[in-house]
């Protein structure tokens, strides 16, 4: 695959993250292999993940494939951006066409990233899990390695203003490789989530204290931090969904 916008991207981005001073707590990036298909499963608490999660995989010099919504494909700007990555469109709607395409870049020896929640936790722990990751590396034959991100949800994320400000640190935290059958899926859907939970629970108690003090928005309220809890973050979706599904309405009345 050719790639003519990912390498300088990198560079820009690498250069980014010196400017703005952020520290990087990297472990278990080996985890991650040099060549033949991979699926990565990332957690996702910011609108930044897709570019610290490929991080994940840099020191086994591999570019990453994000699967990611339709919106983001449809905008003047980052459309052509994420096409000229070799991102993948998924359409929450129909998702069949991006599982194909996930498929066919791991059985072409790509490394894909995959946000098993689909969306953003408000509360920053981890949401319940679709089965999509387990069902693709299984039917691609392909490893599927746990990846968690903290700090990023400091950036940018949702319901909170964007803050860039300097002196960020910045945990990425790979796990050992899982090797779903696809027999059941649910199950493996479980197992992967349980092991992203343990890593996110190291990943929480490694970052340093003095930059997530107790009451913290960033901060889970399991770990004494003032996010909303997963019940409370489930209503404000659940909130979203219907003022975006009552401005969409609007506009189609409007026509």
């Amino acid at each position: 695959m050719r790639d003519i916008t990912y390498p300088p991207i990198i560079v820009a981005a690498k250069t980014a993250f010196r400017l703005l001073g952020q520290r990087f707590q990297m472990t278990g990036t080996e985890h991650v292999p040099r060549e033949g298909g991979v699926l990565l499963a990332v957690n996702h608490i910011g609108y930044v993940d897709f570019i610290y999660g490929g991080l994940a995989a840099n020191p086994s010099k591999r570019l990453v494939r994000f699967m990611a919504k339709r919106e983001l494909f449809d905008h003047s700007f980052t459309g052509p951006l994420m096409r000229s990555l070799h991102h993948i469109e998924v359409d929450r709607g129909a998702g069949t066409a991006s599982m194909r395409q996930a498929l066919a870049y791991l059985k072409q020896g790509e490394a894909v990233g995959i946000f098993p929640e689909a969306t953003i936790s408000r509360s920053f722990e981890l949401k319940e899990f679709k089965s999509g990751a387990v069902r693709i590396a299984a039917e691609a034959g392909v490893p599927l390695v746990p990846v968690i991100l903290w700090g990023t949800q400091r950036m940018m994320t949702k319901g909170h203003e964007r803050d860039f400000s300097r002196g960020k640190t910045i945990a990425i935290r790979v796990g050992e490789p899982l090797h779903p059958t696809g027999e059941d899926p649910e199950a493996e859907t479980a197992e992967l989530r349980a092991v992203m939970q343990g890593l996110l629970d190291e990943t929480i108690r490694s970052y340093p204290d003095d930059e997530q003090p107790a009451g913290s928005w960033w901060l889970p309220a399991s770990y004494g931090g003032s996010a909303p809890t997963p019940e409370e973050a489930e209503a404000l979706d659940v909130t979203e969904k219907r003022e975006r599904a009552a401005k969409r309405a609007a506009k189609r009345d409007q026509k």
